[in-house]
């Protein structure tokens, strides 16, 4: 059995970056994703699901507000991804902190600064020439200018990550191994025996929980359980069409069926099918 919780899974997304508790693991992270000028110095949580506009996973995303070293303010939105239309969702969940920021009467539209932040434990659908496990994206012209600098997007895609402890350098890689691999740990790794993460190991140790806590914990992870097998039978699948689709382009150039299946990895009976 595990030692320690999937930080994938809602709840342990939010036993380690969800509450005031463990706000210094939040700013301790988040330091390492923000340009220098925003380095957080204090932060607070918006109940995001006092909002009129709420949709059914908006509870699982946290409205942080912050305030930076050189006293500017700025809005986070953290969440754990989902896979389906996560680009889209993205989008959308930025536009609530900026309508929220509307105020009545004479206004000059003077925004404060946002940042969306995503961690997916899945790879999107992208050319595999250019899929990056850290994205960061912002509104750029056609020449490749900054055209305005106050949102921003960045994506972690945790399968990308593939540093072994010995290849660690920065704090921002120890953070990254340690959420990939905080399921399997039994002990831990001497690379990241320092303060903060002693903390997030003890905070997500499975035998500081209570017996509410434990139950909340398995239901959250049967849920993930039950996404994870949907998306995967959803990539199986997608193969399979792909597979199929080239079957049939190769089968109407007339090429001989032994070939195509040792081409598509389809059996000669499904080509024939086709």
């Amino acid at each position: 059995m595990s030692k320690y919780i999937n930080p994938y899974t809602d709840f342990g997304f939010k036993r380690l970056f969800g509450t005031e508790g463990n706000a210094d693991l939040l700013v301790d992270f988040l330091n390492c994703l923000m340009p220098a000028k925003h380095q957080i110095v204090s932060l607070s949580f918006k109940n995001t699901e006092q909002s009129g506009e709420i949709t059914s996973d908006r509870k699982a995303i946290y409205d942080i507000h912050c305030q930076a070293i050189n006293g500017d303010l700025f809005i986070v939105e953290m969440q754990k991804a989902k896979l389906k239309f996560f680009k889209d969702r993205a989008l959308f969940y930025s536009t609530f902190p900026i309508k929220e920021q509307a105020q009545k009467g004479d206004w000059n539209f003077k925004l404060l600064p946002i940042y969306y932040i995503a961690i997916l434990d899945f790879d999107y659908d992208e050319h595999e020439e250019i899929r990056k496990f850290d994205r960061n994206v912002q509104l750029r012209d056609q020449d490749g200018f900054v055209f305005y600098d106050k949102l921003g997007f960045r994506f972690l895609q945790m399968p990308y990550f593939t540093k072994t402890e010995t290849e660690l350098v920065t704090h921002y890689d120890k953070w990254c191994y340690f959420l990939k691999y905080l399921e399997n740990f039994d002990h831990i790794p001497q690379i990241l025996n320092e303060p903060v993460f002693d903390k997030a190991f003890k905070t997500a140790e499975l035998a500081a929980m209570n017996k509410t806590e434990r139950v909340e914990y398995e239901r959250s992870k049967l849920v993930y359980a039950e996404l994870k097998s949907a998306i995967d039978t959803s990539k199986e699948e997608g193969v399979i069409e792909e597979r199929q689709r080239i079957a049939k382009c190769f089968k109407s150039d007339g090429i001989p069926l032994n070939i195509i299946s040792k081409n598509t990895g389809l059996s000669i009976e499904d080509i024939e099918n086709l």
